[in-house]
């Protein structure tokens, strides 16, 4: 049997995120396509078999930090290259050109002292055409990493080949077990913070590219009623009056939508009857205060 920890490391949005998600069959971090929607480090255990492997999806590493959340995103995913690690998978997008970005990501992951798996992401777009094929860029990497592998974690392609070579680089396991005391997979947060990333999420997917960057969720209430309904009361914060107001929209009508969709994952979650109390507040300060 084997057990350890696994680092997921890469620049923005290169499919880390939804890799973890259908790797462990149930959302554990959050997706879109806008930069900075990992804003954590997630740590979720997968389990078979074979053994335990622990993943930590780091936010991807970003050049610029013009501002206190870049800033603080950042340092979080540098904090945890200091964890203790068994081993690295570090995923790249062959989309999209290699920058600065990705160089640095790679120095990162060069100086850490443990074995590593490249992992080129997004392989699907082969099939269809629809991208362009920067992979030729690449290529000078499979000389660097004794482990290479081709996956879609869109399409859930070549996860089986990917995960046996893993449970092979762990160390064998300790012989106390490992206890997972919360029965859902994510292991470094509580529900409060797991339903606040839930509506994030729903700010990202549904507003324009301004919006969801200068915006964060909070939940100051989770409480079962005597009916068995979940109540939840939670805050969209934003930076500007202005971006309140497109996030309530004409007559109330986004705030409800992204309400709505919000509730109806929260119960896929949970299985519960759920009443979302959202509101949208200004807080220009709130990077400070909640980041």
């Amino acid at each position: 049997m084997k057990q350890g920890k696994v680092l997921l490391i890469g620049r923005p949005n290169v499919g880390k995120s939804t890799f973890l998600n259908n790797l462990i069959g149930q959302k554990v971090s959050i997706t879109s396509p806008k930069p900075q929607t990992t804003r954590f480090p997630i740590k979720a255990l997968y389990q078979d078999e074979r053994g335990e492997i622990i993943f930590i999806d780091t936010p991807g590493l970003m050049r610029k930090t013009e501002d206190l959340l870049s800033e603080n995103i950042n340092k979080k995913t540098l904090q945890t290259l200091n964890e203790e690690l068994d081993l690295v998978l570090y995923m790249v997008d062959p989309t999209r050109k290699r920058d600065f970005e990705e160089a640095r990501v790679l120095g990162l992951v060069r100086q850490i002292e443990k074995p590593k798996i490249l992992v080129l992401n997004k392989i699907d777009f082969w099939q269809t055409g629809k991208k362009d094929d920067y992979s030729a860029q690449y290529k000078f990497l499979e000389e660097e990493f004794s482990d290479v592998f081709y996956i879609s974690a869109l399409k859930k392609l070549h996860f089986k080949p990917l995960i046996k070579r893993i449970f092979e680089l762990l160390p064998e396991k300790k012989e106390e077990k490992f206890e997972n005391l919360n029965p859902y997979p994510v292991l470094n947060i509580d529900a409060k913070t797991f339903v606040a990333e839930l509506i994030r999420e729903k700010v990202f997917l549904m507003m324009g590219e301004e919006i969801p960057y200068t915006t964060t969720a909070i939940v100051d209430e989770i409480d079962e009623r005597k009916n068995g309904v979940i109540y939840i009361k939670a805050r969209i914060l934003t930076n500007n009056d202005r971006y309140k107001k497109m996030l309530i929209g004409k007559e109330g009508r986004k705030i409800k939508e992204i309400g709505s969709y919000a509730r109806k994952e929260i119960v896929l979650a949970t299985g519960k009857k759920v009443y979302l109390d959202l509101q949208v507040e200004t807080d220009p300060h709130w990077m400070e205060i909640y980041f």
